[in-house]
């Protein structure tokens, strides 16, 4: 019998491994499932990106089978960073900088203004142009653009116009609301302009994906039309094979934060509340930081003898070295945003640490979307970023030796079953066509 033949969705995405973040990870397992479902993916990325954190252990999960087309990016950082005499690699750092340079503020007011709606702009054509020769000449069912950076959208509006092919848009982050543009020294006919384009793409797209109810109520508010909810999720095959979700007994509380700490996650209210539950209890507690964590809270732990003692920064490590830290952990800490866009804020490890079975404590929006997904599971908490005394509270009853297996229903959150539902809007617009 003949095998079916697969229809064919070009992926196009900015972050692709060996670049690392939940960006890669949502559509690297898109496209590593999508097969199972009679789609074959092809992705589009750029040859030569510009960014910083890198997980080389990722390009192993890439299927060996799967057809990733490169194409030259020119980007604006390389100019930006020959003006400076410091050498910063994360560009995003500067408008961290307390003091900054005339040539700092210059740099933030021409991205703030010039380089709409961000700095992958000088992609765009040149990737059109490019792409509508590829459609021209082979069978590509549908595309799907992802963003952040939204000049990606541009791309698949511009093809959209040009071939009429069927276009999915996927908002991993808002974009005119947006809470990062708002620290950018923007201009009202610029913000403008970003509204417009935005609004060209949610009605140009013949579908719009994103992560989370309220980032879907917000869209569909501007779109005027039904937004898609595609949360992210985790990915079982992850997991290591002898993976225990009791957790650990040891002797000293072993608590585990991974990913990124910025200005806007902000973990000091925490290390406080640690500071003087476990200080003053005489109880033995270690805090480690996975990943790339800010010089703020980096020199806050640095003048204090007892938080260099037991809080840790252990950097950025690939994500199959994650889960060693997860297996030695009796408490996860998810440290959300404290911003206008909090609410929808869903952090792509929220799945991953309900795989694990550990207990999770989150400072955030009690009311947020990830406190929803949160109170599944009992033995989870969520407090305000404000709540001192409920944060202490908790780290005072917390008893490794008394936690419960976390049972929550995750099924739903499977990067398995999360490719099915995008592979039936895929379906419906074949469907559609035929």
């Amino acid at each position: 019998m003949t095998e079916k033949p697969k229809k064919k969705v070009l992926i196009i995405t900015y972050y692709w491994p060996p670049s690392a973040g939940s960006g890669v990870q949502r559509w690297l397992k898109f496209a590593k499932y999508l097969p199972e479902f009679d789609w074959e993916p092809v992705i589009f990325t750029p040859e030569n990106p510009d960014f910083d954190l890198k997980d080389e252990s990722l390009l192993h999960e890439i299927n060996p089978n799967l057809e990733v087309l490169k194409f030259p990016i020119w980007e604006p950082y390389a100019l930006f960073r020959s003006l400076k005499k410091e050498k910063i690699k994360d560009t995003s750092k500067v408008l961290e900088k307390k003091d900054k340079s005339i040539v700092d503020k210059l740099g933030i007011w021409a991205r703030a203004n010039f380089l709409i709606p961000d700095p992958r702009i000088f992609w765009v054509k040149p990737s059109v142009d490019f792409l509508q020769g590829i459609l021209d000449n082979n069978q590509i069912d549908a595309i799907i653009t992802t963003g952040p950076p939204h000049s990606l959208h541009l791309i698949g509006r511009e093809l959209k116009r040009k071939t009429n092919i069927f276009w999915l848009a996927d908002f991993r982050d808002p974009w005119s609301q947006w809470e990062f543009l708002d620290t950018l020294p923007m201009t009202s006919l610029v913000r403008k302009k970003h509204e417009q384009m935005e609004h060209t793409v949610l009605r140009e797209a013949d579908i719009v994906t994103t992560i989370s109810p309220t980032f879907q109520q917000d869209l569909a508010k501007i779109a005027g039309k039904n937004i898609s909810l595609l949360t992210n999720g985790f990915d079982t095959a992850d997991l290591p094979v002898d993976w225990n979700p009791q957790n650990m007994t040891t002797a000293s509380i072993e608590i585990v934060y991974t990913g990124v700490i910025d200005a806007i996650r902000n973990p000091i209210p925490f290390i406080e509340a640690f500071q003087k539950v476990f200080k003053e209890n005489h109880r033995e507690a270690h805090l480690r930081f996975v990943g790339k964590v800010s010089s703020t809270v980096e020199e806050f732990v640095k003048k204090d003898p007892w938080l260099t003692k037991f809080i840790h920064f252990e950097g950025y490590v690939s994500h199959q070295e994650v889960f060693e830290y997860y297996r030695k952990a009796n408490l996860l800490l998810l440290i959300l945003t404290d911003t206008k866009n909090a609410k929808g804020n869903i952090p792509g490890k929220i799945f991953e640490y309900l795989a694990t079975g550990r207990p999770v404590l989150a400072l955030g929006d009690p009311q947020g979307d990830s406190a929803q997904i949160l109170k599944a599971a009992a033995t989870n908490a969520v407090f305000k970023h404000t709540d001192q005394e409920g944060i202490e509270a908790f780290l005072t009853q917390f008893n490794p030796d008394k936690s419960q297996e976390i049972k929550p229903d995750t099924a739903m959150y499977s990067r398995k079953n999360l490719t099915k539902t995008l592979a039936k809007l895929l379906d419906a617009s074949q469907d559609s066509i035929s």
